[in-house]
């Protein structure tokens, strides 16, 4: 399998941001780490490898990069407007500066995927929805779409236009998006189990969402035994990928 890693220099950030492809050919998937997680965690716990075949019959790419979690989401001493804006800067880089070098490396000339396990798949259908015009397809397990219930007792406009749920809820039915979203794949996965507990809270809000919208989406509720573990995101991510490459 083709590994490369990359660097490159965010204007929006103001700093050097490191990422690393795996194979060489096929669909891009852009793969968002957990919280505070690294570029490298995709692979170290086992998600490339799932999907290994994919990779190396040139039929997807997984592109894995940085978060600044430590300084956003998870700083929880440090003023919530200044972590707002700090996030919204990480989001341009990942939509202005990271995508579009990387997909000149790829020569792909669709839209990409997009997936993300926790923390992660918050990103992920946070970009989805909020970018369908660089995403068709977006597979996030376990995840939260309302920041709210991440940053309790506030609210602004930043956290607004990422919150998928809220601005979903208020978004027209002719606004140009909505068509996008009809003509993607939009999978949202989540397990009864073990500290699934406020992820399934949240699955139930965008689901609840989606329906009103029309939009269609494949929201999977899996079993009592499924928990917010890594076993269990490795064979999500396996299974709806395959499911994914059918259609």
């Amino acid at each position: 399998m083709e590994t490369r890693m990359g660097k490159i220099y965010s204007d929006a950030l103001g700093r050097e941001m490191e990422y690393i492809r795996y194979g060489s050919s096929g669909k891009p998937f852009f793969a968002v780490p957990s919280q505070d997680g690294r570029y490298f965690d995709f692979a170290n716990f086992g998600m490339v490898d799932a999907v290994a075949d994919y990779i190396e019959q040139g039929r997807i790419q997984i592109i894995s990069f940085d978060t600044i979690d430590r300084e956003t989401w998870s700083n929880e001493g440090g003023d919530p407007a200044a972590r707002m804006q700090l996030h919204e800067k990480w989001y341009h880089y990942v939509c202005d500066e990271l995508y579009p070098h990387v997909m000149a490396e790829t020569g792909y000339a669709g839209r990409a995927g997009i997936t993300g396990c926790s923390m992660g798949a918050y990103h992920a259908a946070n970009f989805f929805f909020r970018r369908p015009d660089l995403f068709d397809t977006v597979i996030a397990l376990s995840g939260v779409y309302d920041p709210a219930l991440l940053i309790h007792g506030y609210f602004d406009a930043t956290m607004y236009m990422n919150s998928p749920v809220h601005s979903l809820r208020n978004m027209p039915p002719d606004h140009p998006y909505m068509e996008l979203f009809r003509q993607s794949k939009i999978i949202i996965c989540v397990g009864q189990g073990a500290w699934e507990e406020l992820m399934q809270i949240g699955t139930r809000e965008l689901d609840e969402v989606l329906s009103q919208k029309g939009i269609p989406a494949w929201i999977d509720y899996w079993g009592y035994d499924v928990n917010h573990d890594w076993p269990w995101w490795r064979k999500q991510w396996r299974y709806f990928l395959e499911r994914t490459m059918e259609g």
